[in-house]
């Protein structure tokens, strides 16, 4: 009787284990979901990053003041967004809503080059890139495991100290609201100041930054480019959320620097600046945010560049 009683407690024992395995295995497509979810967004949890400095020194950059952040002046961060924005505007042909202001400035910073490097048949977003700026990039799957999407180097040469992407999305001050935005979305990025970009491409931070668009709009002007929020974005350097942190495995080849637009920059070439103010009345410069090569960067590179920045 005993013998009998053990043996049916093991065996509901059995078929208790068995469910009990049965709706593990049923939730693990969704145990696989939250912890990618988690190594995508652990490297901008503070709690997480403060516990793990020690561990991954080599991922932090250090600047010694504020003042010194910039690896390249601003003037060239403009010159080399002229080059590429005047490049995708001629490949669209002539335009009836010309400014002199325009091509006196893009004639300023371009140093005097010739027109015949725009010259012949329209050119697509990529091969603009690769003729005025010598390299393409693009986006494809992340040689880091479950890191989702990453930024590659496709054709050409990135020399140091070059542009190589820009991080698109609404411009927050400090004081301003973004809490709901905020809520789930990787793609914050915070400036040295408190300012705020928002790149994330879905959902609340997607319809934001439409409305903002087409609340700036300037008569026949465009003042941003919304096609960063498509798969194919009109300006081929606005997918610097893209890039991916790098690891003491992998050290980064890019770091974000902050460019404030100047005033004298071209109204017809704004329609190619993947940011917007969301705010009508910011009485400042619109902030941007570049990515530049630390060092040469060869084809069929990754880029990656560094979360975090320690200013001393």
């Amino acid at each position: 009787m005993m013998q009998e009683v053990v043996a049916e407690v093991v065996k509901l024992s059995q078929l208790a284990c068995s469910g009990a395995v049965r709706r593990l295995w049923m939730f693990r497509p969704a145990f696989q979901r939250l912890r990618d979810i988690w190594r995508s967004y652990r490297h901008r949890f503070v709690p997480w990053v403060v516990l793990n400095l020690s561990k991954n020194e080599k991922t932090l950059r250090q600047v010694t003041e504020r003042c010194r952040d910039k690896l390249v002046p601003d003037e060239e961060v403009s010159r080399s967004l002229v080059k590429l924005f005047t490049a995708l505007i001629r490949s669209h042909g002539p335009t009836d809503h010309r400014d002199l202001r325009a091509d006196h400035f893009t004639r300023e910073v371009t140093c005097g080059e010739g027109d015949e490097q725009h010259a012949g048949s329209p050119l697509c977003g990529q091969d603009a890139m690769l003729q005025s700026l010598g390299f393409c990039i693009d986006r494809q799957p992340s040689t880091l495991p479950s890191a989702g999407t990453g930024v590659f180097v496709t054709k050409g040469f990135v020399p140091g100290g070059a542009t190589v992407a820009m991080y698109p999305g609404t411009v927050y001050q400090a004081y301003e609201p973004i809490l709901l935005q905020s809520i789930w979305n990787p793609f914050v990025f915070r400036c040295i100041d408190g300012v705020l970009v928002d790149g994330n491409d879905k959902g609340i931070s997607r319809m934001v930054f439409r409305s903002c668009s087409g609340r700036d709009r300037l008569g026949p002007f465009l003042m941003s480019d919304t096609s960063w929020l498509t798969a194919t974005p009109h300006n081929p350097l606005a997918v610097g959320q893209y890039v991916n942190n790098c690891s003491n495995e992998r050290p980064a080849n890019v770091c974000y620097q902050e460019y404030d637009v100047p005033e004298k920059f071209p109204f017809e070439l704004y329609q190619y600046l993947p940011n917007v103010n969301y705010s009508q009345d910011t009485r400042r410069p619109l902030r941007c945010v570049v990515l530049v090569s630390l060092r040469d960067i060869a084809p069929g590179e990754e880029l990656f560049s560094n979360y975090f920045t320690i200013v001393h």
